[in-house]
């Protein structure tokens, strides 16, 4: 078995939970660290290739009046962080290539595995589907499965974005279902087992440090909440 590290942090807005999984990338030695995001306020993300003007289109399309958004550094949709069971994971990742099919099926198949043991009648979304444009318009990410998403009668209730650093991978997931907030304990316990059962893995609880908490506060002021950032395309 291999220690991991299930880290715990205070309340974040949307700017410092982005920053906070990426100082976890570059300051954190732990092969494997898992995190439950905690949220001061609703926020919303978008996708590291997608156009911003056409994401606050999209926002308004949607009726989301949610000021607080911010450019991931992972791909994928927009995400309207509300009720959602938001998580990272960050692992080793030492391929040249980057084949996000395969790390997909290994995360989403051991996640649904896990919570069909538990009495959830949850599905893989098994058939071939093209990967969607994220722009033009700007995609929504639960607005259509695509292939490996988890899925609720047809329904998106789980889907993820990854991002390489360096040797590490970061995935980066969202749970939504009604009142998924309400049942985080349920779900928190359902993830961790699934990960630790697919890797081999025995978790260890740790806080953020000061200086932890000091460099997520310090990359969330000068770059997720920055223009350059969140409108670079």
């Amino acid at each position: 078995m291999d220690t991991a590290l299930v880290f715990e942090a205070p309340d974040f807005d949307v700017y410092e939970q982005m920053a906070a999984d990426e100082t976890l990338c570059n300051f954190c030695q732990a092969g494997y660290i898992l995190r439950f995001f905690s949220w001061k306020a609703p926020g919303i993300t978008y996708g590291y290739s997608q156009r911003r003007k056409q994401v606050e289109t999209a926002a308004r399309a949607a009726g989301k009046d949610i000021p607080d958004m911010t450019r991931r550094p992972t791909g994928g949709g927009i995400v309207f962080h509300e009720d959602d069971v938001t998580f990272s994971f960050i692992f080793p990742s030492p391929e040249l290539l980057f084949e996000p099919h395969k790390t997909y099926e290994k995360l989403h198949n051991a996640i649904n595995r896990k919570y069909r043991e538990c009495g959830e009648n949850f599905s893989l979304m098994s058939k071939k589907t093209e990967s969607y444009a994220v722009n033009s318009p700007a995609m929504a990410c639960f607005s259509k499965p695509v292939t490996l998403d988890i899925l609720y009668n047809d329904r998106k209730v789980l889907g993820g974005a990854l991002r390489k650093f360096g040797k590490r991978m970061l995935y980066q997931g969202s749970f939504q279902c009604s009142g998924a907030r309400r049942r985080i304990s349920f779900h928190r316990r359902v993830i961790t087992e699934a990960l630790a059962d697919q890797f081999g893995l025995e978790w260890q609880t740790r806080q953020f440090s000061k200086d932890m908490l000091d460099l997520t506060f310090k990359l969330a002021r000068e770059k997720y909440r920055t223009e350059e950032w969140n409108s670079r395309i």
